[in-house]
């Protein structure tokens, strides 16, 4: 009576993520993420409130 599975595991090949060819422009791109949206808008957020707290503080003379 024949096996219904093959004894020994099939051998596959080229199992390797293939890099898609560059293509010059944004045609084929992926859209951002919301996260990256949201982590982009905190980072200028921060540096513009640092921003902020050094003027204030050079206002004042803090600065030494």
């Amino acid at each position: 009576m024949p096996r219904a599975l093959p004894a020994r595991r099939v051998a596959r090949h080229h199992l390797v993520l293939h890099r898609q060819p560059h293509r010059p422009g944004r045609a084929g791109a992926p859209p951002p993420r919301t996260s990256d949206l949201v982590l982009a808008l905190l980072g200028v957020v921060l540096l513009g409130g640092f921003a902020l707290l050094a003027a204030y503080a050079l206002t004042l003379g803090v600065g030494g």
